[in-house]
């Protein structure tokens, strides 16, 4: 499974529409998928789909002038496909590079969560876009096995991080223990070695605790990581037991991981007093740039300027995910990275 610093051809985007959850605040969200969209056309293309046709013409029309206008590498590439949601980077495909040099997109089943919400329309979405030729010649390998993006991070040299929480949670694969989806991971995916986080979690939190919530690969010896140090914070000792997870983990050759602290967000509230799950960890690496959420927070500069440190070589862009957490998510979850080669305008 590729690293994300690896290079791509395209990001992936699940627009909104009337009939998601995102229908009573569109003229909130939708800023923050333009914003996304016209960053990412900066250094590479964007496979947007939609289910409103009428919709996702005007937003072709509109992001491919951008660019042309712009001068900008990238091309929007509007497929016209129906989904439940928005989150792409679990029920888009997971992509693996072979022993001949080339990439397979793995399409793993998504049941959004554990069956929390629906989700037939986002698992065929990959089919989809694959039969509307999207992905060009790479195949889509369909895998009996329920799977998020989000679950999983890759430092692109066999070695891959997860938590137990998320892949353990029975609503998944119920008839797979510890042992056998370690075993189907490694074979599915080329992997080496499996580092599982025991610890670790994200009040309002939909996803039973995604990696990519929590702990990153930002080099192949290098983790960042979401570090709560406030004693009087609900998430303290969970946190805390996560750093003493991300300590105990060793590179493949014994070497300790080098690690850093992101900053630990103000809480944030809905209207109806639920904590909602604001991370810095959920940041999205693309081609020369890394895509950062931020809150309207104080910590916001802090955390900009800890990536920045993180990824000296690339453009840090912030992007404002405040909407995008009052559906329990943020700017990683949004999107899902397509390796280099896969999509041609």
């Amino acid at each position: 499974m590729p690293a994300e610093w690896e290079p791509q051809s395209a990001v992936m985007l699940t627009w909104p529409h009337p009939g998601t959850d995102w229908s009573a605040v569109l003229d909130e969200v939708e800023p923050v998928f333009l914003a996304i969209a016209r960053a990412v056309l900066r250094f590479e293309n964007l496979l947007l789909s939609c289910e409103h046709v009428v919709r996702l013409q005007a937003l072709e029309k509109e992001l491919n002038q951008f660019a042309a206008d712009h001068q900008l590498p990238g091309r929007v590439i509007g497929v016209p496909a129906p989904a439940n949601d928005t989150w792409a980077r679990d029920h888009g495909p997971i992509a693996l590079r072979t022993g001949d040099g080339k990439t397979e997109l793995l399409d793993f089943s998504f049941n959004a969560w554990g069956g929390k919400f629906p989700w037939e329309k986002d698992n065929a979405l990959n089919r989809h876009l694959a039969n509307f030729g999207s992905f060009g010649t790479t195949p889509l390998v369909p895998v009996e096995f329920v799977l998020e993006g989000g679950s999983l991070e890759s430092d692109g040299y066999g070695t891959l991080m997860t938590t137990s929480e998320c892949l353990l949670t029975p609503s998944r694969n119920p008839d797979m223990d510890r042992s056998a989806i370690e075993a189907l991971l490694k074979e599915t995916l080329g992997a080496e070695r499996l580092l599982w986080l025991n610890h670790g979690y994200l009040a309002g939190d939909d996803t039973d605790s995604h990696i990519d919530t929590l702990a990153r690969f930002c080099a192949p010896d290098h983790i960042c990581y979401v570090g709560c140090p406030d004693i009087s914070d609900e998430h303290y000792s969970a946190m805390a037991a996560m750093e003493e997870d991300l300590a105990q983990f060793h590179q493949a050759d014994g070497t300790p991981y080098r690690l850093t602290a992101l900053p630990w967000p103000d809480a944030i509230y809905d209207e109806d007093g639920e904590r909602l799950p604001a991370t810095y960890a959920n940041f999205l690496i693309i081609n020369q740039a890394v895509l950062a959420p931020v809150y309207d927070l104080p910590q916001d500069d802090q955390a900009l300027d800890i990536i920045r440190d993180l990824f000296p070589e690339r453009e840090v862009i912030a992007i404002n995910c405040r909407p995008l957490i009052g559906q329990h998510g943020s700017l990683h979850c949004v999107t899902m990275q397509i390796p280099a080669g896969v999509v041609n305008p």
